[in-house]
């Protein structure tokens, strides 16, 4: 533990990048759905890219330069939706599970910003694997909001928060039904009354005075005025209608669809509101009454429709998910060699983990890609990023290179070379 805080403190005093760094010669793929460019350049400086290009890129006198022939240079990975720095250990260890509030008198108002623990251990484990920066979510307690989520970033620092109150969450369909009373006509109620009050300035009341508090309409106020995502989590299809339908009486709502298990069914309707998506890129068969219709070919069929996709994986409610990001991704190009599935192209499945979520979140352009003026989060792989037997080796978030050591790793080099004989009898068999 020791070692790790000094690590840790070593980074946070680290400056951004004293001089320009260029690095060259790799696969360069920029992140916005373009084709990679061979033997591509990138050069970052003070924490921002200011090139890139082909190998007749112009690189500034005195740049210190990697060259990495055979790699593959990327953005960042962005996490589109999950809780990292909010969970330590899965399975609601107490102590361990920040995500949510189930005895707070607040909802809406509440702010995961604060909860983030940069130093938990699935932060390193995400940045080693070239994750660096993460959409990050609360879960909903005993009310269908759950809070304000955030982007974070994945650096050894303690300051981790990049756009604080990003979004809004609500919880719309099964889960938002058994939190307002057993029907959905309760959940939508209970959404629209409280988009109402916040609106109209009206103080916290009702039938019950518990539903919302003072606090929690302010913060609903910049949803209402369109100043501040609403992500929906909604998988049935008529769910999926009806949430869109919010628009006719709230017309400034920003909206994201997370989950939509069932959108393939209403993609048409999806793309022409131009609401973009965060969905499941494994979900094969349902695990309750609002998935009936999932099928792996939903994200494949949504983007044939021109929806806007991101990918994550929603259900699992977990700190593991965001190294997964590239796994999922790979699995959509794959599903267009499975007779009868539709995928999507190697191209179209990485921006889904890299500009779009960015773009979901309102930093397009900012983190993502690699583009002049966007955040030096680079990263060079041993191998195609989407191929499991690829590895991170080396990562840089806003230009400061990072260290990919983890629990994992240390472990790993502390027993490796351990002589048999040295260890105790019962390991010796």
């Amino acid at each position: 533990m020791k070692k790790l805080l000094i690590a840790a403190a070593a980074l946070i005093a680290a400056p951004l990048s004293a001089q320009p760094v260029a690095i060259t010669g790799g696969k360069l793929v920029v992140g916005d759905g373009s084709p990679p460019i061979e033997n591509g350049v990138v050069v970052i400086n003070d924490g921002r890219v200011v090139a890139v290009g082909g190998p007749g890129t112009t690189i500034p006198a005195g740049a210190t330069i990697i060259a990495a022939p055979g790699k593959w240079i990327t953005p960042g990975i962005v996490a589109s939706f999950s809780r990292i720095g909010l969970v330590e250990v899965d399975g609601g260890v107490p102590g361990a599970d920040d995500s949510d509030a189930d005895d707070s008198p607040y909802s809406a108002a509440l702010d995961i910003g604060w909860s983030v623990n940069p130093a938990a251990s699935p932060v390193a484990v995400s940045r080693a694997d070239g994750v660096t920066r993460a959409v990050i979510a609360p879960n909903a307690g005993e009310h269908i909001f759950a809070g304000r989520g955030a982007v974070i970033d994945t650096a050894a620092d303690y300051d981790p928060i990049t756009r604080p109150r990003a979004f809004q969450l609500v919880e719309l369909g099964e889960r938002g039904t058994s939190l307002a009373g057993g029907s959905r006509s309760a959940a939508y109620l209970t959404f629209t009354e409280a988009l109402r009050a916040a609106r109209d300035g009206r103080q916290p009341g009702g039938p019950d005075d518990s539903l919302w508090t003072d606090a929690d309409l302010r913060a609903l106020a910049p949803v209402v005025r369109g100043e501040e995502k609403l992500f929906v989590h909604v998988n049935r299809a008529v769910d999926i209608v009806n949430a869109l339908k919010l628009r006719r009486e709230f017309p400034r709502l920003d909206m994201v669809l997370v989950g939509v298990a069932e959108g393939w069914m209403v993609a048409r309707e999806i793309a022409a509101a131009g609401v973009p998506v965060i969905a499941e890129p494994l979900l094969n068969r349902p695990d309750s009454f609002e998935q009936l219709a999932a099928t792996q070919s939903n994200i494949g069929r949504m983007r044939k429709a021109g929806v806007d996709v991101s990918v994550s994986l929603i259900t699992e409610w977990v700190s593991r998910g965001a190294r997964n990001q590239r796994q999922y991704a790979g699995n959509l190009v794959a599903l267009n060699r499975v007779p009868g599935h539709e995928g999507v192209s190697w191209d179209e499945a990485f921006a889904m983990i890299t500009s779009r979520p960015a773009a979901m979140v309102g930093m397009a352009g900012e983190i993502g890609v690699l583009k002049r003026g966007a955040r030096a989060d680079v990263v060079v792989w041993s191998d195609d990023p989407l191929e499991l037997s690829s590895a991170a080796e080396q990562v840089w978030i806003d230009g400061v290179q990072q260290s990919l050591e983890t629990r994992q790793t240390r472990l790993r080099d502390r027993y490796r070379h351990i002589a048999r004989q040295a260890l105790p009898p019962s390991y010796r068999k």
